[in-house]
């Protein structure tokens, strides 16, 4: 098989061996080798408690000096759109390899997370076995529920590279790594006492002056994040009423109903499987715009610990810092992903 690059891609939220699998079948395959790290610029949660950067810097040790002059790495960011995304990574290749390179994808067909590979027609598809019958998601589930750390990577070390494991040992005494642990375990425990298949929640996107209104998060799960006011819609409401009354009880900002209903813009549905680590959880998100009124009063109440008007030309900086998918819901309505 002749390529002049091959591509891996993966969120590789703790790199096991099997990713290390793709990544030598991959070597063997091209001279260069792009690794698309996936779920990138998102903030910590307990479905990625790893940045894109220190994914790529498991991959650096596992990787010899010469093997490193070899590769390169694209981050990106979680679209929820398919086609997006997939621009996003074309044009992240032709930047590397220059138009017309000839590409092997190289992955694993097992289920449906390996739809990405039937999504570039004109590439090479090379599918790899599984040598390794583990999941990332196992893993982080004993990294970060047992007890005993040591004992953690005792287990773990059967399934990563010494390089890898030492990496987590090293993680494992950062703030990030009790952090992430919390949130995993308030996660588990949510799952465990919200066992519907889904889940219903409401949205506010109020803007005005060219700024958006964020919430701080309190609680565990998100904590510190921002996000956007809103939350469950209750048995008897509509998303309408929700979004209002949470924007209310989080804000504090209550205008007159039909001074709201006169600002609603428009309103969109964020269903992604994948949007929240909680479950499946389904939101309707409403947009309000104020125009050029003065800014109204707000402050931070029920589960938000501040609110604050933000700038949204400030928007990009803070995507690493909002919430779930709600960076997402931000560049829907007024905009925040560059073009890649």
């Amino acid at each position: 098989m002749t390529s002049n690059i091959a591509v891996i891609i993966g969120r590789f939220q703790i790199l096991q061996r099997g990713h290390g699998t793709l990544l030598q079948q991959a070597l063997a395959i091209a001279p260069q080798v792009l690794i698309v790290i996936g779920s990138a610029f998102r903030a910590r949660d307990a479905h990625n408690p790893f940045t894109w950067e220190e994914r790529k810097q498991q991959f650096e040790a596992v990787l010899t000096p010469e093997q490193r002059q070899r590769v390169e790495f694209l981050p990106v960011r979680d679209y929820f759109d398919d086609q997006r995304w997939g621009d996003a990574v074309r044009k992240g290749l032709e930047r590397v390899a220059g138009r017309g390179a000839q590409v092997t994808l190289v992955g694993f067909k097992k289920d449906h997370t390996s739809s990405y590979l039937d999504a570039f027609p004109g590439w090479t598809v090379h599918e790899v076995e599984p040598q390794v019958d583990i999941s990332a998601s196992d893993l982080r589930r004993v990294y970060f529920e047992t007890p005993n750390i040591s004992a953690a990577l005792t287990v773990i070390g059967n399934y990563v590279e010494p390089g890898v494991r030492d990496y987590l040992q090293a993680w494992a005494q950062l703030p990030a790594y009790r952090q992430c642990q919390a949130e995993h375990r308030a996660v588990v425990a949510y799952r465990e006492k919200y066992t519907a298949p889904f889940s219903l929640t409401s949205d506010a996107v109020v803007t005005t002056r060219q700024h958006v209104l964020l919430i701080k998060r309190g609680g565990t799960i998100g904590h510190g994040l921002w996000a956007l006011p809103g939350g469950f819609v209750e048995p008897w409401e509509r998303f309408y009423p929700a979004a209002v009354r949470e924007l209310a009880e989080e804000t504090g900002y209550k205008p007159h109903p039909g001074q709201l209903r006169a600002a609603l813009k428009s309103s969109a549905v964020f269903d992604h499987p994948a949007r929240s680590p909680r479950g499946r959880i389904i939101t309707n998100a409403f947009h309000f715009d104020l125009g050029d009124a003065e800014f109204p009063d707000v402050q931070g109440a029920d589960d938000a610990k501040l609110a604050k008007w933000i700038p949204i030309a400030q928007l990009p900086s803070l995507e690493s810092q909002l919430f779930e998918d709600h960076a997402c819901i931000l560049d829907h309505f007024v905009g925040l992903y560059p073009e890649p």
